[in-house]
C-alpha cells in the first residue's frame, strides 16, 4: 500500500548542494536589500527588520551585507551594522568548527 523511504540526509546535504544553497540565499539577501531601499525611497511597503536578520541568519549574511553598503540601506542603525556581521562571523566559525576542528 504505502511504502515509507529512508531519507539519507547524507545525499541531500552534499558540498554542491549546501554551495548551491548559500549562494541562492545570499543573492536573496542582496536582492531584499535592495527591494527595501527601493520601497524606502517609493514609500510604500516595507520589508520588516526581523525578515532582513532572518535571511542573514539563515546564512545570507555576505549578500545582506553587500547589499546594506552597496544600497547604503540600513548603515546608520547600530543593529544593522554591529549585527548582521556579527551573524556572519559566528556562523563562519561554527562551519569552521564543524567541518574543520572537529
Amino acid at each position: 500500500m504505502f511504502e515509507f523511504k529512508t531519507i539519507n540526509f547524507q545525499e541531500i546535504f552534499t558540498t554542491q548542494n549546501i554551495l548551491i544553497y548559500l549562494l541562492v540565499i545570499n543573492l536573496f539577501g542582496f536582492f531584499i536589500m535592495w527591494l527595501d531601499k527601493y520601497k524606502a525611497k517609493k514609500g510604500s511597503w516595507r520589508i520588516s527588520e526581523k525578515t532582513l536578520f532572518i535571511v542573514t541568519a539563515l546564512g545570507g549574511g555576505i549578500g545582506t551585507i553587500a547589499g546594506m553598503y552597496k544600497f547604503r540601506h540600513k548603515t546608520q542603525k547600530m543593529n544593522f551594522v554591529i549585527g548582521f556581521p556579527t551573524i556572519t562571523i559566528l556562523e563562519i566559525i561554527a562551519i569552521i568548527y564543524y567541518f574543520i576542528i572537529r
